[in-house]
């Protein structure tokens, strides 16, 4: 065979390139498998900016945030955030000495110390105080009395946490927050009983025991006691809260029926009691609150049929009651569905729905119903997350994602189908050619 004339070379060269560039580029995007979205990492608590003032700070308070090794070299009550120093101080606009209003630690250094002395130092001024990813740290042995804000996430030895005699001292209190540290107390109300002036409280994943008490000062908004070892029933004290806003009392060991009196909670946003042992029916008073818009009963074993009352309430967009013993047909159809933007309703072995209102493209969990009301067949088998946490689309179809991904050949197989496609052609090409130059 002779070797190809020099137009012939770069025809080749020509055509090799053109069959390259023809192929589809495969972009990360093309993937059928989509990484979940992670929750954002938590985040420090609100901090309200520095007041300006030419006033310097008071000398006393100036020493005492030496001791707890926050810079001082510049007025720290205008200092921003930095690697220098883990800690945030706000101070009042006073003259003519301003005074520290609070102080906010985070990702602290393991040689930080918080001193009693420097505390009562920055007292009565100092109203709030944080810690946040600051595990390697002692607690000291009290707060300043004057605060009105405490907050402790993830923080202090866990061999020492919090004692629940220092948190009871803090009778200003408006807003308390502890969560992953444990607090050693023989019940809540040993922390709660004098802090008449609280409206948020957040002790979770404390390993707290006893019961919920008996009695709640009336300002409450905000009730956050999951993750913990409660037991008993859920007081009626909760239901007086009027204006209560949120409760959440997830993964606890209560028992007992839902108080009817929950009813009472006009200003109820979102209530969740799930993963404890709660029993009995849905108490039909859930439907008078008017704004609530999370209902997490999952987890429990509720029993009972499901209450078609949830398809009138107009705020509803999260309503999880996977995992309990219901039974009978699901009162639901699918305008309602599409409305929520969370429905769960897997692991209740004989619920059905009527397959003539909802399509078992919905994939919820449980079988069809049969004509008497009762389940077809058993409930499918938990292939994914997608069976329990069905997201419903504005289509209506949960599964319209996927289908799209899925839709057509693979852009990678069809990339090598055109290369190999273009290789045959050209050894037949040159075959030719050759024989055509011979």
């Amino acid at each position: 065979m002779k070797l190809l004339p020099s137009p012939a070379l770069f025809f080749l060269l020509l055509f090799i390139a053109a069959s390259v560039s023809a192929a589809p580029a495969v972009s990360p995007a093309s993937s059928p498998t989509e990484t979940p979205s992670r929750a954002p990492p938590p985040t420090a608590p609100s901090r309200a900016p520095p007041t300006t003032s030419s006033s310097p700070l008071d000398p006393k308070q100036l020493e005492a945030l030496e001791s707890l090794n926050i810079p001082t070299a510049k007025n720290p009550c205008d200092r921003r955030p930095s690697a220098a120093s883990s800690a945030v101080v706000t101070c009042d606009g006073g003259s003519p000495f301003r005074h520290v209003t609070g102080i906010f630690f985070t990702n602290c250094s393991s040689d930080l110390s918080i001193s009693a002395t420097a505390l009562r130092a920055l007292s009565p001024s100092l109203l709030s105080l944080s810690f946040l990813d600051c595990p390697s740290l002692s607690p000291p042995p009290r707060f300043p009395v004057s605060l009105h804000s405490f907050s402790a996430v993830s923080s202090f030895l866990r061999r020492r946490g919090l004692s629940g005699v220092s948190l009871a001292r803090l009778v200003n209190l408006t807003d308390l927050t502890v969560s992953s540290v444990p607090v050693s107390a023989s019940g809540l109300y040993v922390i709660l009983g004098n802090m008449h002036k609280i409206t948020s409280l957040t002790i979770s994943n404390a390993n707290i025991s006893g019961s919920i008490p008996k009695h709640f000062h009336s300002n409450l908004t905000h009730v956050d006691l999951s993750n913990n070892l409660l037991k008993g029933s859920i007081p009626t004290s909760i239901t007086l809260l009027s204006n209560l806003q949120s409760l959440n009392l997830t993964r606890n060991s209560l028992s007992g029926e839902i108080p009817t009196g929950i009813g009472d909670l006009m200003w109820l946003k979102n209530l969740s009691l799930a993963s404890n042992r709660l029993s009995g029916a849905i108490p039909d008073a859930i439907s008078s609150i008017p704004g609530l818009t999370h209902l997490d009963l999952s987890g429990n074993q509720l029993n009972g049929t499901v209450p078609s009352f949830f398809s009138k309430m107009k705020n509803l967009k999260h309503l999880n009651l996977a995992d309990n013993a219901f039974h009978g047909v699901l009162p639901f159809n699918a305008s309602f569905l599409k409305r929520l933007e969370v429905f769960k309703v897997g692991g209740n072995s004989n619920l059905c729905y009527n397959h003539s209102v909802l399509s078992s493209k919905m994939k919820l969990g449980i079988a069809p119903c049969d004509k008497h009301g009762l389940p077809m067949s058993p409930p499918p088998q938990k292939e994914d997350a997608s069976a329990s946490d069905y997201d419903y689309s504005d289509n209506g179809d949960g599964n319209g994602k996927k289908k799209e991904e899925h839709h057509g050949p693979n852009k990678v197989v069809l990339g090598v189908a055109i290369g190999l496609s273009s290789l045959v052609f050209l050894i037949v090409f040159l075959i030719l050619l050759a024989k055509w130059c011979g």
